[in-house]
């Protein structure tokens, strides 16, 4: 149907080339690194994806946690739900990845973690994917690391629904409902999901018992309204409505019973003009992200007071897709957003910026198939200099050796500071923009990838302890690392997913080991559907050598570990009937006891279990 094609050109679907075998890659069709609708095998970047079936079958509650399972990605985290969580991309933390809702800005600009993820729950989530390396030559800012774009459920021929519960360890509760009517020329689907929980001890100290301490509860509703109408065969109007309110408590400093609490409400809406016709594909879209978030807490004479941060995004853009010359195509595209703050800053700035990408297909080269894709992106700000960025992409699948693919990648972007670093009592008006420069070089054979990257910042964004501001850094950082990827059904119906990420280097711009990266992490997956209408899945996790810091009671500091670790987790969905599936799962099953940031406490051995009905 056309309002089904049309609404594929507003996501913008990321997957993992590495990690499907070919035969599939000659089904999928995504809108990929480039912003367009291309096959799968046609896409040279490194591209991982998550599946909504993958979602379900591996227990995952939270984003961060099913960006977890994959290589070159790990994860810290302040505490149980709802606290604040750092996803590292290839060494490199959450404010340097860009994150989109259905391809809406989604990092807060009013905060100086990036996106988020704490907040982000998998309910009403159709799919996950993560670009890995520089991307401002398609994006834009602050996708040094990459870009994740998280794509919520369409809605299908016809009346649907369903509806979902849980329950579990620390006075956990889940439930949800979804309903979507689609029917000749409009559709509309809504969803609304909670999640509620006692929660454990945000901090905690040495080997104290968490049970011991006060819990640090959290509550988050999420609500999701899509709808569209097909107004003939060639045009189509789509609107996407995301609000997520949420509210939660957590610990003062230094202080495991500390008593603060916080509520964070996020809108991101969008609508899009889709237009296809025999000369181009053409979107025309608006968007708004709003950022909410106030947190109360006594000073330290005991005042309670209450920090309020407001922020927003504004865009309009459009791209445009031209085919030519059979299976070659050129993307071009315009963006235009406002950055707002309106809180105490009181400030915002503007960024006009115009894309470009082509991509081609060499046929019979080096006794095979390449693809070479450009993209140049230029930017302009109001507050900041211009900066124009780019990557290249080179795909070749080798003739002579069946199932054999090689692809190399290159990239630059840069990372704009946020309000709050330039315009408050600690900001700096003269701060730029970072850069950033990676590359990568992968090998595929069947069902084995490996991929090599390595990535350059210069003059880093970060706090000056000798003048009390914010500051670039002088000098690079650089970040280096290998990942290895194996993924193959052995026997019984048992598929083995198995990936490995060993960080070569992690430097700062003095040479120092950057703190909170993982040196190396293993991940293993086994999933077996042997038993009628029963799935197992086993999660095993291994994480190396990593460091953080420790402040002494003589206001000192000092390295500690936090690493070397491994987690076990289980889970199993039953299938009672075409309708309705059961699940159970247990959370870190031999209990172990870790921290992935010094002094923060994490979940103990956890049970869950629940039921999802569709109709």
């Amino acid at each position: 149907m056309i309002k089904k094609t049309l609404s594929l050109i507003t996501a913008t679907l990321l997957f993992n080339t590495s990690t499907f075998a070919e035969e599939t890659l000659q089904d999928i069709i995504v809108v990929s690194a480039t912003k367009t609708t291309q096959n799968l095998k046609d896409v040279t970047s490194n591209v991982d994806v998550i599946t909504a079936q993958e979602i379900e079958e591996r227990g995952f509650t939270t984003v961060a946690e099913a960006l977890d399972s994959l290589g070159g990605i790990s994860l810290t985290q302040n505490g149980g739900l709802g606290q604040s969580t750092s996803v590292y991309l290839r060494g490199m933390n959450s404010q340097r990845t860009l994150v989109l809702i259905d391809g809406i800005r989604y990092n807060d600009h009013t905060g100086l973690n990036g996106a988020p993820f704490e907040h982000l729950m998998v309910d009403n989530i159709v799919q996950i994917e993560i670009i890995k390396g520089a991307q401002s030559g398609v994006w834009g800012a602050d996708a040094g690391a990459g870009a994740i774009n998280i794509i919520t459920k369409d809605t299908r021929q016809g009346t649907h629904g369903s509806i979902n519960a849980e329950r579990g360890s620390f006075n956990t509760k889940k439930y949800g409902i979804s309903l979507s009517q689609s029917v000749d020329d409009f559709y509309l689907k809504m969803a609304h999901h909670v999640i509620e929980s006692d929660g454990f001890s945000a901090q905690t100290k040495g080997n104290v018992d968490l049970e011991s301490l006060e819990d640090d509860g959290y509550k988050n509703k999420t609500t999701v309204f899509h709808a569209g109408y097909t107004i003939n065969e060639t045009n189509n109007i789509d609107i996407s409505h995301t609000i997520i309110e949420a509210s939660g408590e957590y610990d003062t400093f230094g202080n495991p019973n500390g008593i603060a609490t916080y509520t964070n409400n996020e809108t991101f809406s969008s609508i899009h003009f889709n237009h296809i016709d025999s000369f181009n594909t053409l979107s025309l879209y608006a968007k708004r992200s709003t950022f909410e978030r106030d947190y109360t807490e006594p000073d330290f004479t005991g005042v309670v007071k209450t920090t309020s941060y407001k922020g927003k995004v504004e865009e309009l853009g459009f791209n445009s897709k031209i085919p030519y010359a059979g299976t070659d195509f050129l993307v071009v595209g315009a963006e235009y957003k406002k950055f707002i703050e309106s809180d105490n800053i009181q400030k915002s700035f503007e960024n006009k910026g115009f894309f470009v990408t082509n991509s081609n297909t060499f046929h019979g080269f080096l006794g095979g198939e390449t693809i070479f894709t450009q993209s140049f992106r230029h930017d302009t700000y109001s507050v900041f200099e211009d900066k124009s960025t780019f990557k290249i992409g080179l795909k070749h699948t080798h003739e002579a050796i069946e199932g054999l693919t090689s692809s190399i990648n290159f990239g630059t972007a840069y990372n704009i500071p946020i309000p709050y670093q330039i315009y408050s009592p600690y900001g700096n008006e003269r701060l730029k923009p970072e850069s950033t420069a990676s590359f990568d070089i992968g090998l595929a054979y069947k069902d084995l990838a490996i991929n090599y990257f390595h990535t350059k910042i210069e003059d880093m964004i970060d706090f000056d302890t000798t003048t009390s501001k914010y500051a670039n850094i002088a000098g690079a950082s650089k970040i280096s690392g290998v990942e290895l990827t194996y993924r193959k059904e052995l026997f019984w119906d048992l598929l083995l997913s198995v990936n490995y990420t060993y960080l070569l280097k992690a430097k700062d711009q003095k040479g120092n080991r950057l703190k909170r990266r993982l040196k190396n992490t293993l991940k293993l997956f086994l999933d077996y559907d042997g038993i009628t209408d029963l799935h197992l899945s086993v999660n095993l996790q291994y994480a190396g050598s990593r460091t953080d810091t420790k402040f002494n009671p003589d206001f000192s500091s000092s390295d500690i570990e936090t690493g070397k670790y491994t987690l076990l987790n289980v889970t199993g969905n039953y299938t009672i009937s075409k309708e309705i599936d059961i699940y159970a799962k247990i959370i870190n099953l031999t209990d172990e006891r870790y921290q992935s940031v010094y002094g923060y406490a994490t979940s103990p051995r956890a049970f869950y279990a629940g039921m999802r009905a569709k109709f």
